[in-house]
């Protein structure tokens, strides 16, 4: 799993939602949030990284640290 899918999965689980919830809260397809969790996405695009931040109320920068 990537840096930026193990966080997403991270802030995801400490917001206390699920991949359905956030992918709805983001505007993103289910299998988007899935696929990027599981670095079968291991580069979204900067749009979908701001869309999944917003969602998590967390910078991208914070998605993207190590």
């Amino acid at each position: 799993m990537s840096t930026i899918g193990k966080n997403i999965k991270k802030f995801r689980q400490e917001k206390g939602l699920s991949q359905d919830k956030l992918s709805k809260l983001s505007d993103l397809s289910l299998n988007t949030v899935v696929k990027i969790e599981l670095d079968d996405t291991p580069n979204p695009t900067i749009e979908t990284m701001q869309r999944i931040a917003k969602a998590l109320v967390v910078s991208v920068d914070d998605l993207l640290k190590k």
